[in-house]
C-alpha cells in the first residue's frame, strides 16, 4: 500500500482526489465509526465500505454503514466540484465486489462551483450538536432550502408536523428503551464510547450530552452517567424534525440517502443552523414501521434529523482517523 503524500510528486488529478478524500474524513457516521476507505489512482477515486466497522447489533443490515459512507462520498464530490472539476460517479459499479461503493472520475474542467464552495467551507464547522436548541423556530424558507438540497440527491424530505410529534417521540423513546435493555447493544455502545487512545474514532463520553427533557429524546451515549456536556436550559421547542426517505430500501438507496444527509447537514451549517441526526427510530424493525406510517406509506425512512438554532458555545473536537489509516494512493 502506498500511503498519502509525504513530499513526493503527484499528478494534478491525484492531488485533487487525495484532497477530496481528506475532506471526506470530516463526514459524520453512526457512532463515529467512520466505516470507509479510499483508494486514489491516476484516473479514479474509489470509495469502499469497511465491514470491520459495521455495528453488528445496532446495524445488522448495513443500512447505517451505507448512509455513513454516503456522507463521505458527498463530501468528496463537493470538494471536487469546488475545485472546478466535473465529476461522474458510478455507484456500486461491480456486482462481484459489494464493498466497492463508488468510483469517481473527473471529466472536462468547469468553472468554480460557488454553491459547492459554500458547502466545503461548512465541512470543518459542521458538528453533531446534541445539546438543546433555542425556542427560535426554523423559518419555512430554510426548511425549503434543505428540502431542495435533499431532492437534488434523489432523496426526499418530510418535515414532521406538530400533530405527528407524539408518534415520533414515542417511537424514538421506545426504541431507545429496547436497545438499552439489550446487553449486546450495551456492549457495542461501550466499545465505541470507550476507545483506545489514538484510535481517532468513537464517541468519547467527554463529548456526550447528559440526558434532559426533550420533545424527542436523543441517544444516551453515557448510560452510566459519565457524559461530559450539559444539555442546556432550553427544551427544543424551536427545533424542527425532518425525515430523510426514499422509494426503495436497499444499499443503493441508502448510499444516496447518505449523500442527501451530507447535503442537508452542510447546507444547514452554511446557514448557521445546528443539526443532530437521530437513527434510533430506524434501527429496529417496529419503530421503522411507525416511521413508515408517519410518512403515510409513501416511502422508506432512512434517518431523522433535528434542526435548529444551537448554543453559541463551541463543541469539543470529535476524534478523526488519520489519512494514512483511510486513504491508499496507487499512483
Amino acid at each position: 500500500m502506498i500511503q498519502p503524500s509525504a513530499g513526493r510528486e503527484q499528478a494534478p488529478t491525484v492531488r485533487m482526489f487525495e484532497a477530496a478524500a481528506r475532506q471526506s474524513l470530516h463526514a459524520p457516521s453512526v457512532f463515529n465509526t467512520q466505516p470507509w476507505r479510499w483508494r486514489v489512482t491516476p484516473d479514479a477515486l474509489e470509495l469502499r465500505a469497511d465491514p470491520d466497522r459495521q455495528l453488528g447489533t445496532t446495524d445488522p443490515d448495513g443500512r447505517l454503514l451505507a448512509l455513513s459512507c454516503g456522507t463521505a462520498l458527498h463530501h468528496a464530490r463537493v470538494s471536487l466540484a469546488a475545485a472546478g472539476c466535473r465529476v461522474t460517479v458510478a455507484r456500486l459499479p461491480d456486482a462481484g465486489d459489494p464493498a466497492l461503493l463508488a468510483r469517481l472520475r473527473t471529466t472536462d474542467p468547469v468553472g468554480l462551483d460557488i454553491t459547492a464552495g459554500r458547502l466545503v467551507a461548512a465541512i470543518p464547522r459542521r458538528r453533531t450538536d446534541r445539546r438543546a436548541y433555542s425556542d427560535r423556530p426554523v423559518p419555512d424558507t430554510l426548511l425549503s432550502q434543505l428540502r431542495a438540497a435533499v431532492e437534488a440527491e434523489d432523496t426526499h424530505l418530510h418535515v414532521v408536523r406538530p400533530d405527528q410529534m407524539p408518534m415520533l417521540a414515542v417511537s424514538t423513546a421506545r426504541a431507545a428503551d429496547a436497545e438499552l435493555a439489550d446487553p449486546a447493544y450495551l456492549e457495542e455502545l461501550r466499545r465505541w464510547t470507550d476507545r483506545p487512545a489514538g484510535s481517532g474514532d468513537g464517541v468519547p463520553t467527554a463529548t456526550a450530552v447528559r440526558p434532559a427533557p426533550r420533545r424527542v429524546p436523543l441517544r444516551d451515549y453515557a448510560p452510566a452517567g459519565a457524559a461530559g456536556l450539559s444539555a442546556g436550559a432550553d427544551f427544543d421547542r424551536g427545533a424542527a424534525y425532518v425525515i430523510l426517505f426514499g422509494v426503495r430500501d436497499d444499499h443503493a438507496a441508502w448510499l444516496r440517502g447518505g449523500e442527501a444527509l451530507s447535503a442537508l447537514l452542510l447546507t444547514a451549517t452554511a446557514e448557521g443552523l445546528a443539526t443532530a441526526p437521530i437513527s434510533d427510530a430506524i434501527e429496529l424493525a417496529w419503530p421503522r414501521r411507525m416511521m413508515r406510517d408517519l410518512l403515510a406509506g409513501v416511502g422508506e425512512p432512512y434517518l431523522v434529523v433535528r434542526v435548529g438554532w444551537g448554543p453559541d458555545a463551541d463543541l469539543p473536537p470529535v476524534p478523526r482517523r488519520t489519512p494514512t489509516d483511510v486513504i491508499e494512493i496507487d499512483a
